[in-house]
């Protein structure tokens, strides 16, 4: 028996799905594991690594995900320019008030592996900082993370 293997297009392609997640009351790292997955595909048993066998996934209310403790106060996000002493940080009160989905598309891409595919596959997420998206056209379906 031969081992099944995914394909990108043609007769076995994968089919994909859309999921919209509620981001309200979660924590950014216990959702994007989730998203993660789901983008990865990781919940399909087609799974195959090497194969973008991931779903869309739609994620609103970014701006209402919960830290625990005094994350909200001592969370620093870093990034380096390129240049001498290009050193730049941003607090998670700062990122939170300035760009809220932010905090969310660095979590779940934190989770991915740094691969050009996995750039590929965090192009599927959508994420918005109230209720309102503008992908109805596409049906997607609520998703409940555990």
């Amino acid at each position: 028996m031969k081992s099944f293997m995914a394909r990108p297009h043609g007769p076995n392609a994968v089919e994909r799905k859309w999921y919209v997640i509620d981001a309200e009351g979660h924590t950014p790292g216990r959702l994007a594991t989730e998203v993660a997955r789901l983008l990865r595909g990781k919940t399909k048993p087609q799974y195959t690594p090497h194969i973008d066998t991931g779903d869309f996934v739609v994620l609103v209310n970014a701006d209402k995900v919960v830290v625990s403790g005094k994350k909200a106060e001592q969370k620093v996000y870093r990034r380096y320019t390129g240049y001498p002493g290009g050193l730049k940080e941003t607090s998670y009160e700062e990122m939170m008030s300035r760009k809220p989905t932010e905090i969310m598309r660095k979590a779940v891409a934190g989770m991915m592996p740094k691969t050009r595919l996995a750039r590929r596959q965090l192009k599927k997420l959508k994420i918005y900082a109230g209720p309102e998206h503008r992908h109805e056209a596409q049906q997607p379906e609520p998703y409940e993370v555990r």
